[in-house]
């Protein structure tokens, strides 16, 4: 029989003493104990992949209110609000203390809440409105037009574009400048008049009693900076924090973090600065790093244990971990014992890799696994554009996750468009597509040209004949397709594409604020093109690949 230990609560808060009994300590390991029972001064729990980084806040939640703190003296900051609530749902089902008074939620709402405590400090209403992105994106362009920018002689940063900018900016902490030489050089040009326009929507904001999300984060940093008192306030509230997946945070939220801690306060972070994805976003991955800088006095427990993995996947793992050049060093070992080593291929190239996976999966099929138990992961969503094709090729069905297909985007939609035109001409959709990218060209005026294009008995003849619009755009659009179609029969799927690629370059610099990108999407549709030796068979796989059974897609 196990046994059960007791504890004294602690003599520093004001209850009553009496002792408590706590069973669980079996259910832990000793490095997740040590996390767990841990409860003063900093703490960095370095959580390596399926260590049961999850099981150990939700138990320290638990032991914490066994041990006699306060609930409402501890705060819980996490990615999701379903996250938190998850956690303090579990920790609930574990010891009998009222742990729902704990405050746990998104840095975003819990900012919020403080923020309407102190409104009257930040001299806004406390019943401030809080934008969505939407509404954010909304404001962001009613200054835009409001700013007196000649939109029609330059091309100038749309409003989505803009909104991203503003965003990064804050969340990085970083002059917008920067931030637009590193995502948007091409709109170096434009920093004076994109600096005005953000002025104008915090001007705005400030007037109508508006934050949007970033605002939450900036206006808890301003009141906890300028106002000691109310600093140290909320350190007395919050006399325990804990914060989730901190490899995640931007330097917004870490200082949150700093402001409510303090110089040596009761803080465990746990994250993982190998698991750390979302530069895009902001996040800096070195406040993991840097945290026992921060607080010399940290104390720093990894979590090795996994038990999700086979220990010859976390030996290939280990050794990729220990190449980073900055990292917390960590060794995981596995509890489901050794298990079939990883294969790694070395492909020749990326059509003899998607051939390569394809083959594999049909094989587990023969074998009895079922293809909803089979996933092929990705650097990066572009990348999976070739097995898409492959998979279509063969008959296999799919569900991608994480963005769009690669051929679902809209520029490689526009720009096969014209391809597909030279594979049949009677292809209302095609036409269209083609016929809407023309400058000048409305709905009317498109019908007009597609009845007498698909009306003939050649549309390229047609093309031809046809004397409106009498626009440059219209025309160059029939010099390339009387081009493409001459070309057709004597030249490469790749030599058509990129015949394409120049003509759409100008259309894609107007539609898309990151075309950089998706040029560069493009050039990865040419390479792919460069493998087939003829358009119809090129055309026919792209054709293939969305079916409807092929439709679902993640967010």
């Amino acid at each position: 029989m196990t046994e059960r230990k007791k504890y004294i609560l602690r003599d520093d808060l004001a209850l009553p003493k009496q002792e408590v009994e706590f069973s669980y300590r079996e259910e832990l390991n000793d490095a997740q104990w040590e996390a767990v029972s841990t409860l003063d001064g900093p703490v960095l729990v370095i959580a390596g992949a399926g260590s049961g980084k999850t099981r150990t806040l939700v138990y320290r939640l638990a032991y914490m209110v066994e041990r006699g703190i306060r609930p409402e003296q501890v705060l819980l900051l996490t990615f999701t609000r379903r996250a938190a609530e998850e956690m303090l749902r579990r920790a609930a089902s574990l010891v009998s203390g009222d742990v729902g008074r704990v405050e746990g939620g998104t840095f975003h709402s819990v900012s919020a809440s403080i923020l309407r405590r102190y409104a009257d400090v930040i001299k806004y209403p406390n019943n401030f409105t809080i934008l969505d992105t939407a509404d954010s994106m909304e404001l962001v362009g009613r200054c835009r037009s409001a700013a007196g920018i000649d939109l029609k002689q330059r091309r100038f940063p749309r409003r989505q574009t803009l909104q991203k900018l503003f965003s990064k900016a804050s969340n990085k902490s970083q002059p917008l400048e920067l931030v637009v030489y590193d995502d948007y050089p091409h709109y170096v040009e434009y920093i004076e008049p994109m600096e005005a326009i953000r002025s104008e929507y915090e001007r705005i904001k400030a007037e109508r009693g508006m934050m949007d999300f970033d605002d939450l984060l900036l206006r808890l940093i301003d009141l906890m900076e300028g106002n000691e008192a109310v600093r140290a306030r909320l350190q007395r509230n919050f006399r325990y924090l804990m914060v989730d997946e901190y490899q995640d945070t931007n330097p917004m939220q870490d200082r949150i973090v700093k402001l409510i801690a303090g110089d040596d306060g009761n803080v465990m972070v746990v994250g993982d600065d190998s698991q750390s994805i979302y530069s895009f976003r902001g996040a800096d991955f070195r406040n993991i790093l840097e945290f026992p800088k921060r607080y010399p006095n940290a104390r720093v427990i990894t979590l090795e244990v996994n038990y999700r993995s086979n220990q010859q996947i976390l030996d290939v793992a280990n050794v990729t971990i220990s190449n980073a050049v900055e990292k917390h060093t960590k060794i995981l070992t596995a509890t489901r014992g050794q298990g079939p080593k990883p294969v790694i291929i070395g492909a020749e190239d990326e059509s003899f890799q998607s051939r390569f996976v394809a083959q594999k999966l049909l094989e587990r099929r023969e074998e009895g696994i079922e293809l909803n138990q089979m996933a092929v992961l990705f650097r990066s969503s572009y990348l999976s554009s070739d097995l898409e094709i492959e998979l279509g090729r063969r008959n296999i069905p799919y569900v991608k996750r994480g963005g769009l297909r690669f051929f679902e985007s809209a520029h490689i939609k526009d720009l096969i468009a014209h391809l597909r035109l030279l594979a049949n001409p009677s292809d209302d959709l095609s036409w269209a597509r083609s016929l809407r990218l023309i400058d000048g060209i409305g709905p009317v005026i498109q019908e007009n040209v597609m009845m007498k294009l698909l009306g003939a008995a050649d549309p390229f003849q047609a093309l031809l004949e046809i004397d409106r619009p009498k626009t440059s755009s219209f025309d160059r659009f029939r010099t390339l397709m009387t081009d493409l179609r001459r070309r057709r029969d004597s030249a490469a799927p790749s030599e058509l594409l990129s015949i394409a690629s120049e003509y759409y370059e100008p259309m894609l610099k107007e539609k898309f604020d990151n075309y950089p990108q998706r040029t560069r999407d493009i050039q990865h549709l040419i390479g792919i093109s460069s493998r087939y030796r003829s358009l119809q068979s090129f055309v026919t796989d792209l054709s293939i690949e969305p079916q409807d059974r092929f439709a679902e897609t993640g967010d």
